[in-house]
């Protein structure tokens, strides 16, 4: 199990796996290098550096694994748009050296487990994308013909084997991959450490300031002076606006279920279905298997109750699957999606030439958090890198702008959330372990009843660029709709590009109180 997470859910691979744990940093510390952010990006882009001999210190507001690495679905696959949408939109070259970049990633995961003796599960099996209807036939040979052409093998073939239900055409990947995620970050972990490195969890950085020469990154209780800085937190929180304006973020939910041994052969499945579909099997216990399925996504902060997503990813797996046996587990987690369907990888675009970003994982996490920290470590190590140009954060949109002008116009809408009225009237229409956002003037609160009936007040101001945050009913958490900041119930930042807390607000003494405990009993504005 892992200590605080970034969300209330726990996924499989938490209730699984054990990390080691880190002090906070207090005080100053000098180093060569500081990466922000202790996920898949930040400890492989520290071991490749301490590999180099540098000296490198880590910084995680949580911990180990504590974010969006603790609650991907861990496997490795083509790009989510496809090797047919990044050929139409960037032209063959370049999907050419994608589906490079790719390959370098798996074998890079694959030298990193074989060198330090990591036992992840890591596990070579095909994977197959399927239309989801009857029409989609032409949408897979198109993408089939884009991979070959791209130098990636893959394959069409009359459907997928040993379902035991009928999915129509599919294109196969050979040779994809998946893994135990948190096992992976604990051998990483404990393999920089042996390399000299450092780690400080709950750790906060909310400030990088300097120059070419030397970095300051302002943490809670204390400071670090680097020559270079890497921020691998999922989200940029040292930019204010450039990078969010070219990516959005959206929560994507899972579902696990026991299968019997052997119910099911171990291979990858996607769907082109909307909402899309993800599937992969995972190791159980007591002659089980986890069978994993994910998809549901939608806009961070746009969904107050998203319990649902979970009921109908269960319908829909248990349509499929009736070998399925009980519901296990169900999670959420962060999908940062860039505007033209490519990461952002490499030098800060706000003039900072030793401020290095990994961002913008459009559902490829694992792949993508690699690429990052070759991509980096190269960077900083002054060595020319294949892949630079074609992840710079600093390129323009000019691949997305249909995508890039819809996702400013959501933005935009959001802002007019301050105009309206609250979700309710009063405090004491809030149940316990629920939130919602209060009109109290000119202001908006956002209230959380805990459990006991006790009252949490925030401002609904979002720390970055003011929209009003909205209640997540899954992970008790406050998220802003504009650029998928999230805070905790007690206003704590959850998930950037917010750099501090909600600011708290004190309430009347009296609607403190549950309900039930008030003078008379009554339950005042109740609708």
């Amino acid at each position: 199990m892992l200590g605080a997470t970034n969300g209330s859910s726990t996924s499989l691979w938490m209730d699984t796996a054990t990390v080691p744990v880190f002090p906070p940093l207090v005080g100053a510390q000098e180093a060569q290098v500081c990466v922000i952010g202790a996920g898949i990006a930040g400890l492989t882009a520290a071991y490749l550096l301490a590999c180099e001999d540098k000296d490198v210190v880590v910084v995680d507001a949580l911990g180990v694994g504590a974010g969006e690495s603790g609650r991907t679905s861990a496997h490795f696959f083509p790009p989510d748009e496809w090797y047919h949408g990044i050929e139409r939109r960037f032209g063959r070259a370049q999907a050419r050296l994608v589906a490079g970049s790719y390959a370098h990633a798996l074998q890079m995961v694959e030298s990193i487990v074989r060198k330090e003796g990591i036992a992840c599960e890591l596990e070579h099996l095909d994977g197959y994308l399927v239309a989801g209807d009857a029409g989609g036939g032409p949408r897979l040979e198109r993408e089939c013909d884009a991979a070959v052409r791209a130098g990636v093998q893959a394959e069409m073939v009359a459907g997928v084997p040993g379902l035991g239900f009928e999915t129509g055409p599919a294109v196969r990947y050979p040779g994809q991959a998946q893994f135990h995620p948190l096992r992976y970050l604990d051998g990483l972990a404990r393999a920089f450490i042996r390399r000299g490195g450092r780690i400080h969890g709950a750790s906060h950085a909310h400030r990088i300031r300097g120059d070419h020469r030397r970095q300051i990154v302002s943490l809670d209780r204390g400071e670090i002076r680097a020559r270079d800085v890497v921020v691998a937190t999922h989200t940029p929180f040292n930019d204010r606006v450039v990078m969010h304006t070219k990516q959005a973020g959206y929560r994507t939910y899972v579902i696990g279920l026991r299968v019997p041994h052997g119910a099911l052969p171990h291979l990858l499945l996607w769907d082109l279905d909307e909402p899309y579909h993800y599937v992969r099997l995972a190791p159980g216990a007591d002659g089980d298997e986890v069978l994993v399925v994910g998809g549901a996504d939608h806009k961070t902060g746009q969904d107050a109750h998203p319990g649902h997503r979970y009921d109908e990813l269960e319908r829909w797996t248990r349509a499929r699957f009736p070998m399925a046996r009980e519901l296990a587990w169900r999670w959420s987690g962060e999908v940062m999606e860039p505007s033209d369907g490519l990461a952002f990888l490499g030098r800060n675009p706000m003039d900072d030439d030793n401020v290095y970003l990994i961002t913008g994982d459009s559902g490829n996490g694992m792949t993508h958090c690699t690429i990052g920290a070759m991509l980096v470590t190269d960077l900083i190590m002054e060595r020319p890198n294949p892949w630079s140009a074609l992840y710079d954060p600093a390129r323009k949109p000019v691949h997305g702008l249909g995508e890039f002008a819809s996702a400013q116009a959501n933005v935009a809408a959001r802002y007019g959330d301050w105009l309206r009225g609250g979700e309710v009237d009063s405090v004491q229409e809030i149940p316990p372990g629920e939130g919602a956002v209060l009109r109290d003037g000119l202001r908006r609160m956002a209230v959380y009843r805990d459990p006991k009936g006790g009252l949490h007040a925030l401002s609904a101001r979002c720390t970055h660029l003011g929209c009003a945050v909205h209640w997540n009913g899954a992970e008790r958490s406050w998220d802003c709709p504009c650029h998928a900041s999230r805070f905790d119930t007690e206003g704590k930042v959850l998930h950037g590009p917010a750099p501090t807390p909600l600011a708290k607000i004190a309430l009347a003494p009296g609607d403190a109180l549950p309900p039930q405990d008030r003078r008379g009993g009554a339950r005042r504005g109740m609708r």
